[in-house]
C-alpha cells in the first residue's frame, strides 16, 4: 500500500515523501515584485515537504493579479529569488515556482494596464487592488495574433525560474486565472481557433505547456487544474469531456505532473486519473473551503491512485507538517486574519511542535 512517507521519483528529483506544499498566495513580496529574505525563511522552514510549489508568480506585469505578489519577468526578480531557492536547497528541499497569469482577474490600479482575457467579459465579484477591493474591470479581448505571446510568457518565466535556481515550474491553469479563462465556456466567447469547441478551448493551455516544456524540459514542467470550479465566475460545460481532451493532449508532451484540485465529483476525477498516464498530484479539499487537508484525505486519494498529495492551509501554520503527519500529533490551526496582511506575523511565527521526552 502506498503511504505518504514513501519516496517518489519525479523527473530528475527523488522526493523523500509524497507530501507537496500547495501554492498559496501570501502577498509578502517587496516593491517591484521582488522576493524577500522573509520569503527565503518561510520556504526553507517547510523544506521537509517532498516538493514545495510557491505562491503564484506573475510572468509579466500585465499578468499580475494581486498587489504584493512576486514576479519572474525582470533580472532583479530573478536575483531576488536566488536566496530563496538556495535556502530551500540548503535545508534539503525541492522547489517549483508556480507561474500565474491573472488574465482578467486584475485591475489597472495594480498594474497600470487594462487587464486582458480571452473575451471582454469581466470576472465575478471584486478584485484586490492597492486601495482595497474594487469591482472586476472588463478586460480587453486578445486579438488572435496576440494569444501566442501570452502562452509564451509562461515559458519565458520558466527560463527565468531555472536561472533563479528553481527545480521546475507549475503552470497555474486553475481557479479562474488566464488558462482557466480560456478553458471556460462563459469567460471564453471567442469564435477563432481559441474558442468554441473543446478542441479550441484547450488550445491555449496546451500551447502554454508545450512552450514551457520546450523552454526548460518536460521534467521541470507541471500544471495545476481545477475541473468544474467556478472561481471568479468561470463556468465549464462538459467537464469530463473538456478535461479528458486536455489531459490526452498534455500526455503527448509528457510533463512532470498534473496537479488536480478536487473541485468536481470524485467519479469524474477518477476518470481523469485513468486518462492521465503520468504523475498525478491531488489536492483533496476545496481551496478556501471549510476544512483543510488531513492525513485521512491523503490516504484516501493515495488509495485511489494519486501519486502525491498537496496540502495548502495546513502548511501555513505547521512548518513541520510532514513530521506532524508522520507522528500523528495535532495539526495547528491557522490564523486566517494574517493570510494577506503582510509582515512576518502569521508567516514566520508558527512554531514547530514541541515534543516532550
Amino acid at each position: 500500500m502506498t503511504t505518504l512517507f514513501q519516496r517518489y521519483r519525479l523527473g530528475d528529483l527523488t522526493l523523500p515523501n509524497r507530501v507537496v506544499m500547495a501554492p498559496m498566495t501570501r502577498v509578502r513580496a517587496a516593491a517591484g515584485g521582488l522576493a524577500t529574505p522573509s520569503m527565503a525563511t518561510y520556504y526553507a522552514q517547510r523544506a521537509t515537504a517532498g516538493l514545495i510549489v510557491t505562491e503564484g508568480v506573475q510572468p509579466s506585469l500585465i499578468g499580475q493579479s494581486n498587489p504584493g505578489t512576486p514576479g519572474l519577468h525582470t533580472d532583479e526578480q530573478v536575483a531576488s529569488w536566488r536566496p530563496v531557492t538556495a535556502a530551500v536547497h540548503a535545508n534539503g528541499g525541492r522547489i517549483f515556482a508556480q507561474i500565474m497569469h491573472g488574465g482578467r482577474v486584475s485591475h489597472p490600479d495594480t498594474t497600470g494596464m487594462q487587464p486582458i482575457g480571452p473575451s471582454a467579459v469581466p470576472a465575478a465579484g471584486e478584485v484586490f487592488t492597492p486601495a482595497g477591493p474594487r469591482p472586476a474591470p472588463t478586460p480587453r479581448a486578445l486579438e488572435t495574433a496576440e494569444v501566442p505571446e501570452h502562452a509564451e510568457s509562461y515559458a519565458r518565466a520558466a527560463r527565468r525560474a531555472v536561472d533563479a535556481g528553481f527545480d521546475g515550474v507549475e503552470l497555474h491553469g486553475a481557479n479562474g486565472y488566464l488558462i482557466a479563462q480560456f478553458l471556460s465556456s462563459n469567460a471564453n466567447l471567442r469564435t477563432d481557433r481559441y474558442g468554441g469547441s473543446v478542441a479550441n478551448r484547450i488550445r491555449f493551455a496546451v500551447e502554454a505547456v508545450s512552450a514551457t516544456v520546450e523552454a526548460v524540459g518536460a521534467h521541470r514542467t507541471g500544471i495545476r487544474l481545477s475541473p468544474g470550479a467556478t472561481f471568479w465566475g468561470v463556468e465549464e460545460t462538459d467537464v469530463p469531456q473538456l478535461y479528458t481532451a486536455l489531459l490526452t493532449e498534455l500526455a503527448r508532451l509528457e510533463p512532470a505532473y498534473v496537479h488536480l484540485e478536487a473541485t468536481t465529483d470524485e467519479e469524474v476525477l477518477l476518470g481523469l486519473r485513468r486518462t492521465w498516464p503520468g504523475t498525478l498530484v491531488v489536492n483533496p479539499v476545496l481551496p478556501m473551503g471549510p476544512k483543510q487537508t488531513g492525513r485521512a484525505d491523503a490516504d484516501h486519494w493515495l488509495g485511489l491512485g494519486a501519486d502525491l498529495i498537496s496540502f495548502g492551509r495546513a502548511f501555513i501554520a505547521n512548518p513541520d507538517l510532514v513530521e506532524r503527519l508522520r507522528t500523528g500529533v495535532p495539526i495547528a490551526p491557522v490564523d486566517e486574519a494574517t493570510y494577506y496582511q503582510g509582515g512576518d506575523a502569521g508567516y514566520l511565527t508558527y512554531p514547530a511542535y514541541q515534543y516532550t521526552a
